[in-house]
């Protein structure tokens, strides 16, 4: 029996354009990621440097890009946030028939994005009983850390959660865990089907 729903955040709720980046990366001549970069990636999303180390670590390798130049390009992945799905969740907490909990890779320049552009992001985040992202809490999926991280925080059995995630190496990693998994593919599925596409969890 399922009592806590886990969910990703990204081509969960808000819609992404995950190729988007690197568009705008190539066009400020940013063809190919070192290493070094990628790690600090890697490092960013888990909140082991901050902003402005991270923006400075790309300015200072591509000392004609500025660093709102580079934040435009680093934000493209982010698109539209259709307010049906928190209609979809409100109703979900409302009912409070499951523990919520939401867990995303991510990081500080993503979310002050969402939080400038999306009005209900705080009415979103309010459905939840637990809310992680990954630079918060120093981990990041896939790594088996972030989730035993979040079923020794609340008590969980993983044969009695659900995740919901569009990536299939994190819902692979959780399920071996034991936790039941949703690998959602945004462009044929929607959240909002839930408990039509899951219904034999339910």
């Amino acid at each position: 029996m399922i009592k806590t729903i886990i969910f990703d955040f990204g081509d969960i709720f808000i819609n992404l354009d995950k190729s988007a980046t690197q568009r705008e990366l190539n066009s400020l001549k940013i063809e190919k990621l070192s290493e070094e970069l990628q790690q600090t990636n890697l490092e960013y999303e888990q909140g082991h440097i901050t902003s402005d180390e991270f923006l400075g670590a790309y300015t200072n390798r591509y000392p004609a890009i500025e660093k709102d130049q580079f934040r435009r390009s680093w934000n493209a992945i982010l698109k539209d946030f259709p307010e049906y799905r928190l209609k979809f969740i409100q109703k979900l907490s409302k009912e409070k028939d499951f523990q919520l909990i939401l867990l995303s890779n991510t990081n500080e320049i993503h979310i002050d994005w969402i939080k400038q552009e999306v009005p209900f992001f705080e009415d979103f985040k309010n459905c939840f009983d637990a809310f992680y992202l990954s630079h918060e809490i120093h981990y990041r999926k896939p790594n088996r850390n972030i989730y035993e991280f979040v079923l020794s925080k609340h008590q969980l059995k993983p044969e009695e959660c659900l995740f919901v995630d569009d990536t299939s190496a994190n819902t692979d990693a959780a399920k071996e865990l034991g936790i039941h998994v949703w690998n959602l593919e945004p462009t044929r599925e929607d959240i909002i089907d839930l408990f039509t596409s899951q219904k034999e969890l339910f």
